[in-house]
């Protein structure tokens, strides 16, 4: 259990219940105020993953001030209002206080609260202070730099204690809510960072929590409804795992994770997490180059999903089938699975859409329409769609920024538009700073190459130049 990580000298001060925020919510259960502020949320455009448990945590003073985009959403439904009056400490007074473990008051962390965090560079000086970014600077250091930190080092105390255990040959005890909290909060971060910065500086260290989960499903859990979100948890970071294996090249080690992260779902009869390995499976394969079983696995996503009542998951799955159909040359088949995603996106957002969807918004559908029209060879209209997936992204989503931009530059170098095909190749390369992925680097050594006979073109030129000279992934 968390409480377990605090030793009497630690003394740690109990939160201050947060009883404006607590008036604010009146009559409505958190359930129902969760579901109020992702309404919100979607009605400025903001992605939140609130549910009653976080409404819980704001209440009992646990998150003593929202990330920027809660923030955002919070002064949106209570407009007048400063953060002060919904019971918040400013934000300068959460940053750049002294790390320590969390505590079971405290609880696992919500994916962009700003929190204490030790600095995993330095875990022998737990006493330094660093300041806590939102977008958790410090964890992102840990799994980008080649240092033997890892993400469970860095923030997840229970998965540490069940890591530690596994790899000294010690019994791990059975796990509670700490363990699943930490567990699901593995996720969200790794989500998180794989969003701003690739899967390329995360794939070995993530694998860490994951051996980590596994264990704790060895050792069973105090109660089943712990058991669940194991099972659950577990299964959603082999699915991540698995991403960025994917992302980074590495398509055997996702597949095997994919498929791990199915039997789990079999094994407990979730539904939600099985259209997720089936998703992510058809993607896969997709991008492998098994086009027909990129169609069978989406076709079993969505009978899989078509009871969970997510219009946006079913839009997602309608998506994977495309890609499947556009790698068969089959463009009656791919359109009509386009019609579909689109008729399924246009119902909108639901409660029943799954917290790993947040990246799937508009852009993302015509990111991935764009994939489908470039397999079939049609760059113009390829391009188009390209095109407004970088323009619709937001700008949290980096990677995705870079991944729209090489589809675009590669669409248009291949429609005779060398010019400027070098020119969204060479926005693509300023961000590589930021990102690592194998997929992006792959997508702009295949544009460069279809490039080479343009190289006596100034513009073009200068991206071959630049391109050369970039450091590839190892």
């Amino acid at each position: 259990m968390a409480s377990s990580m605090v030793t009497s000298s630690q003394s740690p001060t109990p939160p201050r219940p947060n009883l404006a925020f607590r008036r604010l919510r009146g009559q409505r259960s958190p359930a129902e105020f969760a579901a109020a502020v992702r309404r919100a949320a979607r009605e400025i455009g903001e992605s939140v993953s609130c549910d009653a448990r976080y409404v819980g945590r704001v209440e009992a003073g646990e998150i003593r001030c929202p990330n920027y985009a809660y923030e955002r959403v919070f002064l949106h439904m209570f407009p007048g209002r400063t953060l002060s009056d919904l019971g918040f400490a400013s934000r300068a007074s959460v940053r750049g206080r002294r790390g320590r473990p969390p505590t079971e008051t405290q609880g696992t962390y919500e994916p962009y609260d700003t929190q204490d965090m030790q600095d995993p560079q330095d875990p022998q000086d737990p006493d330094e202070t660093y300041d806590n970014y939102e977008e958790s600077d410090v964890l992102r250091r840990a799994f980008m730099t080649g240092g033997g930190a890892t993400v469970a080092a860095a923030s997840l105390g229970p998965l540490r204690l069940a890591l530690d255990a596994a790899a000294a040959g010690r019994p791990v005890r059975r796990a509670g809510t700490g363990e699943a909290g930490a567990l699901e909060e593995a996720v969200r971060r790794i989500r998180l960072l794989d969003d701003r910065h690739g899967a390329d500086g995360l794939y070995q260290r993530a694998a860490a929590p994951l051996r980590a989960a596994y264990a704790l499903l060895d050792a069973g859990a105090t109660r089943q409804t712990t058991a669940d979100r194991l099972h659950s948890g577990a299964g959603e970071l082999a699915i991540s795992v698995g991403w960025l294996a994917h992302d980074s090249g590495r398509f055997d080690d996702a597949r095997s994770h994919y498929a791990e992260a199915l039997a789990t779902a079999r094994v407990t009869g979730d539904d939600a997490l099985e259209a997720h390995a089936f998703c992510n499976t058809a993607f896969l394969a997709r991008d492998a180059g098994r086009p027909r079983e990129a169609v069978r696995a989406a076709q079993a996503a969505q009978r899989v999903a078509r009871p969970l009542g997510s219009a946006r998951l079913m839009s997602l799955l309608a998506l994977r089938e495309a890609g499947g159909w556009a790698g068969l040359a089959d463009r009656t088949g791919c359109e009509q699975a386009l019609a579909r995603a689109q008729a399924y996106f246009e119902r909108g957002h639901s409660d029943a859409d799954p917290e790993w969807m947040s990246f799937y918004g508009e852009a993302e559908l015509e990111g991935l329409e764009a994939q489908c029209w470039s397999t079939l060879g049609d760059w113009r209209r390829a391009a188009r769609h390209a095109r407004r997936a970088a323009e619709l992204q937001d700008p949290h989503f980096t990677r995705n920024i870079a991944l729209y931009t090489a589809e675009l530059a590669d669409d248009l170098a291949r429609g005779g538009h060398p010019d400027e095909g070098a020119a969204a190749g060479l926005r693509v390369l300023e961000l590589l700073g930021e990102v690592q992925s194998s997929r992006i680097q792959t997508m702009l050594a295949a544009t460069a190459r279809v490039l080479l006979p343009h190289r006596r073109a100034p513009g073009v030129s200068a991206f071959l130049e630049r391109h050369a000279s970039t450091p590839r992934s190892a």
